[in-house]
């Protein structure tokens, strides 16, 4: 074990994933002080809590009154989404189900979107990506050597919601992102996912197939997004969100099915985190996960340590994805290794989304006319959901 190795008293952080964690004199790490900050102004309680989500309802069916839709649902099979949805209807809320078909669907995450919808009587939107372009960007990603290959996905699914928000004049999209099971998660594990700048600068340097139907969320749909008033709002914060049990309800109330591990309903993510995040970054994001679950009291330590010993891939699995992958991106399993072996590089070695002013210093003169366009222009409501 290295001399200066730390690791957390109360979830289950290490020096190994995080060199930077920092402990206060109880031995506890600067990411259990976040959640404990993030729980505290983002996670109603009590009767608070209730109020504040049927006033959000309220909120919703109003500004929907007289569309065909008064929110925007996206669902990828998984736990998070599933249950969005479920509370969607339960609320009488009519949304649209919004799919983003990347080309890596698992055939039980496939039978989870029908049960969802059919159920449920939700409209589907399933945008299905252009697999040329797509493959070639995961392609780009993997040359680069960055971290959160995942990036050219969540981007994409970005593009699709806030595309169909301004189509539909829907000002809401329920995201099934929450405080009490994804806050703990070091930095240098993830990117942006809204860093278009990013996306096209990787794809610039290391693709081949130009991206004509990539569902960008650039500058545009962000401007009109923004004027428009639309926003995402983490409606699972606003619940008594337990994780055990909203599984239970949606296999009863849905015929949901597990697929053994979180955001496991996607083959590819499958893999990436089970393999590639692992054997090459040396990260295991169920410590995160199981870390975010220690914080909302729903398991404890002892339990999430338990967890990690089991195995993060089962070996079978592992050999049966790792073919359907290469095969599926057109790799050799030597290609495949030289990818694997390049060195790990930063997103910030590609060209990233800042204040505008930072990208183009020539236009920094115009920043007092810009602000002061963006205040006068943009309505109250809309600059406090920025």
């Amino acid at each position: 074990m290295p001399q200066n190795f730390l690791e957390c008293s109360k979830c289950i952080l290490t020096t190994a994933d995080d060199p930077n964690l920092a402990l206060d004199k109880n031995g506890v790490c600067n990411y259990c002080a976040h959640y404990a900050e993030m729980d505290r102004l983002y996670v109603p309680k009590g009767a608070e809590a209730q109020s504040q989500f049927d006033a959000l309802i309220r909120q919703i069916k109003e500004a929907g009154r007289g569309r065909q839709y008064d929110c925007l649902v996206g669902v990828s099979g998984g736990v998070d989404s599933t249950y969005v949805a479920y509370i969607a209807k339960r609320e009488g809320l009519r949304a649209l189900a919004v799919h983003l078909d990347n080309g890596w669907n698992s055939e039980l995450a496939v039978k989870n979107i029908e049960n969802i919808v059919t159920r449920l009587g939700f409209d589907l939107f399933t945008y299905v990506i252009d697999w040329n372009e797509f493959r070639d960007l995961q392609l780009s990603y993997l040359k680069a050597s960055v971290v959160d290959i995942e990036a050219a996905t969540d981007h994409a699914i970005s593009g699709i919601l806030y595309r169909l928000a301004l189509k539909h004049r829907v000002k809401f999209i329920l995201g099934g992102n929450n405080v009490q099971t994804e806050t703990v998660l070091p930095r240098h594990w993830y990117w942006n996912k809204d860093d278009y700048i990013n996306v096209k600068a990787i794809h610039a340097k290391f693709g081949t197939v130009p991206l004509k139907t990539y569902p960008f969320f650039g500058f545009r749909e962000k401007w009109l997004s923004e004027f428009k008033n639309i926003r995402t709002v983490p409606i699972l914060n606003y619940l008594p969100y337990i994780k055990s049990g909203v599984k239970k309800t949606i296999q009863e109330e849905l015929g949901w099915r597990d697929y053994g591990g979180k955001h496991y309903e996607s083959i590819w993510t499958r893999f990436y985190q089970g393999y590639i995040l692992p054997a090459k970054f040396g990260i295991d994001k169920r410590r995160g996960h199981l870390s975010s679950l220690i914080g909302a009291g729903q398991i404890t330590r002892d339990e999430a340590l338990a967890e990690l010993k089991k195995p993060i891939y089962d070996e079978e699995q592992m050999k049966t994805d790792r073919t359907f992958v290469l095969k599926k991106f057109g790799l050799t399993e030597d290609q495949f290794k030289n990818l694997m072996a390049l060195p790990i590089r930063s997103h910030r070695d590609f060209a990233s989304h800042g204040p505008i002013y930072d990208r183009y210093p020539v236009l920094r003169p115009l920043k007092p006319l810009g602000d002061f366009l963006k205040k006068t222009f943009l309505t109250p409501s809309a600059r406090k959901t920025t």
